[in-house]
């Protein structure tokens, strides 16, 4: 989940030859590598992605709509929180952007994981047991989305607040789901909100800055 590397914030600069691994967006154009094929930014793919499948299951989360339509989510977490932005993370490697390629790639993984377990596993879970083991599944994600944030901070300032709120997001909807309390999963779902608007502000700020050659949304770059 990381703003382009192109066109809002970090590149290497014309003529250089590479492609900076820095993940942050400049108004620059991206200058590919020596003998390679130019390939588009898919940060707003993959941001756009994460932040839709986050969104409509925050939402529900939060208990603003009931729970029972949460098979609406399952669709959007195979084709786009899942399958799209993990294609958004294998065009980051082959733009040799080591954070976006880790974060997109995981993302999409965890929501094909949750299609997954969604769609097959979680009826076969001893409903004794059930909390606990959704809830070593969101600790997982929460440790993993913790040292990614680390990382974060060096990108830009929008992506730190998207892994920020994200880590947030994990601890609370683990605790919700270890200790069966809903206000915390409430919670969670509230703060799953914050950070796909954030992650949908950034997707933005990628196509916008990307498409005007300048920057018309800050990120606020490192």
């Amino acid at each position: 989940m990381s703003v382009e590397s192109s066109s809002a914030a970090g590149t290497a600069p014309a003529g250089s030859g590479r492609r900076a691994e820095n993940p942050v967006p400049v108004q620059d154009a991206v200058v590919a590598p020596q003998g390679s094929p130019p390939f588009a930014d898919p940060a707003a793919l993959g941001l756009g992605a994460f932040a839709m499948t986050t969104f409509v299951l925050s939402v529900i989360n939060a208990g603003l709509i009931p729970k029972a339509v949460e098979p609406v989510v399952l669709g959007l977490a195979l084709f786009y929180g899942g399958m799209a932005q993990f294609a958004a993370g294998i065009w980051e490697f082959a733009n040799r952007n080591v954070f976006g390629a880790t974060a997109f790639c995981s993302y999409g993984a965890f929501w094909l994981s949750f299609w997954f377990l969604s769609q097959f596993s979680a009826g076969s879970l001893p409903a004794a047991d059930a909390g606990k083991a959704v809830g070593l599944y969101l600790l997982g994600w929460a440790i993993f989305t913790a040292y990614m944030t680390i990382s974060a901070w060096r990108v830009s300032m929008g992506v730190f607040a998207v892994f920020v709120f994200l880590t947030l997001t994990f601890i609370a909807l683990f605790l919700g789901a270890l200790s069966g309390a809903t206000g915390l999963t409430m919670l969670g779902g509230w703060l799953g909100i914050v950070t796909a608007l954030i992650a949908w502000y950034c997707s933005l700020a990628v196509v916008a800055n990307s498409t005007y050659k300048r920057t018309v949304l800050p990120v606020g770059r490192r």
